[in-house]
């Protein structure tokens, strides 16, 4: 008899990913599962305000009209199941509207919706607690600027619905990997003891939420990756010891490799020996990766301690405002002319905020890309001939930026030479959307599973007291002792960045077992805070190393390094150009680092 697995993609890596995947994953017609994943903070946010408008959305309207819609005939014909956290904030409206679809359209697929992770009735409750922000000690936000509330709830809610005889599940916020751990849960009937088949689900479900990032896109190398315009979306076939094989469907652009697969691995996943989920936290510092033919791998090494005491929740809420514009500059001293512009403008603002009786900006950026802002201290060009100027600010009033874009436009005449830009309409002031992380003890959430009106109760099981500090960190290479020749960082390793919260994550790969000795010795915490000392705030002046933390990852030949309160605080609250660090991965690549003189001779 053959091994049972479990075939599952991933088609959607964030609200607003392309509507081909579906139809591209249903022609390679061997598949048990895919998997949809729409969510982040702010979408939360984005959804609370359309069901504050309207009761029936608040949820990815696209995943019913764009994926689900022209696609569901052959979804059915099929079997394949489909599993989502595309409910966002209104789960049960999703369904519905699935429900309706499928009516109309004369099938039958029975629908489930995961419910509990919506908190936001209990947020005058929760105020009252004392609640403080996990990571900065913040208190609860006021009440009437809350717009949403939710717990990351697990993949046992998923499990049980797919047992109880859903074809669809659709959850709210649940962690992105969830779903397809709870696809494996219920296939193999993996048991909340199983920790490291729990682990490996997850780390499955990791690799393909993000769609084609794991199959050659925001790849290091990629000018290696055919045909982006058709790259493949991502296969996990998982085996019943939890090991599973990446893979894409056949005659797709793309790359699937094991640079492409550890590049997804690090990425965002802070300490890798406590990637802390509502079923288990994971430790992937000693997974492996081999490359088992064109374009699939093998993962294998993933393990698990046990479910954490507590739920992570995340609430946004509004506070300030804040805008900025693009304006470019061309000419010799284009960057000298676009910052004399800059301080123009918030000296002009500042003039009209005496006379309006109104207070200074909360904060204020000035970024010139093209004059290598971003790189800080390790910028190559000290002037440059083309640019664009990013200015933004916050303010506590919405006034106060409406003044600044209105500065930004009336300086047009008043500037020096070269002043240029594709026209449009003003940009106006917006909300500053910030995120509120806290941790709740679990045994408070009441998870129930809808299926056609019959609700099935899920457990909300206790979980045990984490803590970082009792575990065993593998010991770092011996350094080197013949670096002696430097070389660019890019030839040696790969990256992957992108954010959690207000902290940027970068993970490095050794391209070669061999590097990574001399990589670990010349990315030291004290290095990497003087590459990102420019992102850093006023008060990190003096221990920038604090900043940092670094993981060593055998298993892959990598380290994970998170830096923190890096990205102006984060997301929408952030009026950074790149606030999400998805560019600083590729910072760090730029600089060069000692190696032996043999390495950098096979390097030439």
């Amino acid at each position: 008899m053959a091994e049972k697995t479990l075939r599952i993609a991933g088609a959607s890596g964030f609200w607003g990913d392309a509507a081909r995947a579906t139809p591209q994953l249903l022609k390679d017609g061997n598949l048990d599962f895919i998997a949809y994943d729409y969510l982040a903070e702010i979408t939360m946010s984005i959804m609370a305000r359309a069901r504050a408008k309207n009761p029936d959305y608040g949820y990815a309207l696209d995943f019913v009209t764009a994926a689900m819609k022209p696609n569901l005939k052959e979804i059915a014909r099929q079997g394949v199941k489909i599993v989502s956290n595309a409910g966002g904030v209104n789960p049960q409206a999703c369904a519905n509207a699935l429900r309706a679809l499928i009516a109309e359209m004369g099938l039958e697929l029975k629908v489930a919706c995961v419910l509990g992770d919506d908190m936001i009735a209990q947020r005058d409750q929760l105020a009252e607690q004392d609640y403080t922000e996990m990571f900065t000690g913040a208190a609860f936000p006021a009440a009437d600027k809350i717009a949403s509330i939710n717990a990351y709830l697990g993949a046992f809610p998923v499990a049980k619905a797919l047992d109880e005889g859903a074809d669809i599940v659709v959850t709210g916020r649940s962690v992105d990997s969830a779903v397809t751990l709870g696809a494996c849960i219920h296939r193999f009937g993996w048991g909340r003891d199983d920790l490291d088949k729990l682990a490996m689900g997850s780390l499955a479900g990791h690799i393909i939420e993000c769609g084609p990032q794991a199959t050659g896109g925001n790849f290091t190398d990629w000018e290696e990756v055919e045909s982006l315009e058709t790259i493949g979306y991502p296969i996990a076939e998982v085996h019943a010891d939890g090991s599973f094989d990446c893979s894409k469907p056949e005659g797709t652009g793309g790359l699937v490799s094991r640079a492409t697969i550890a590049e997804q691995m690090v990425y965002e996943i802070g300490d890798p020996q406590a990637y802390m989920l509502p079923d288990v936290i994971c430790d992937f510092s000693q997974v492996e990766l081999e490359q088992l033919g064109e374009n699939l791998v093998r993962v294998t090494g993933a393990t698990g301690l046990p479910a954490p005491d507590t739920y992570k929740v995340c609430t946004t809420y509004a506070d300030e405002f804040r805008g900025g514009t693009n304006m470019t500059f061309y000419g010799v001293d284009a960057d000298r002319k676009a910052q004399k512009l800059a301080d123009a403008i918030f000296a002009a603002s500042r003039r009209t905020f005496k006379q309006l009786g109104l207070s200074d900006y909360s904060e204020t950026s000035v970024e010139l890309i093209g004059a290598e802002s971003q790189f800080g201290a390790n910028a190559q060009i000290s002037h440059c001939r083309e640019l664009v100027m990013k200015i933004a600010a916050k303010h506590p009033d919405a006034a106060g930026i409406g003044i600044m874009l209105k500065e930004a436009v009336g300086l047009g005449l008043a500037t020096p030479p070269g002043l240029s830009g594709f026209a449009g309409a003003r940009p106006s002031p917006s909300p500053v959307v910030r995120l509120f992380s806290f941790a709740l003890p679990k045994g408070t959430a009441q998870i129930e599973v809808e299926i056609d009106g019959v609700t099935y109760e899920v457990a909300d099981t206790p979980g045990q007291p984490f803590s970082a500090q009792n575990l065993q960190r593998p010991t770092g290479p011996a350094a080197p002792t013949d670096a002696t020749v430097s070389v660019p960082l890019i030839k040696l390793a790969w990256g992957r960045s992108g954010d959690k919260g207000d902290k940027a994550n970068v993970g490095i790969i050794a391209r070669r077992p061999e590097y990574l000795p001399y990589i670990h010795a010349a990315l030291t915490e004290q290095a990497v805070a003087d590459c990102f000392a420019h992102f850093l705030p006023a008060q990190a002046a003096g221990k920038i190393t604090s900043y940092v933390d670094r993981y060593l990852m055998p298993g892959s030949h990598a380290i994970n390094f998170l830096i923190h309160d890096v990205l102006g605080g984060g997301g929408m609250a952030s009026i950074r150009n790149d606030a999400q660090g998805k560019g600083y991965g590729q910072i760090l690549l730029a600089l060069s680092i000692p190696v032996s003189a043999e390495i950098a001779q096979q390097l030439k």
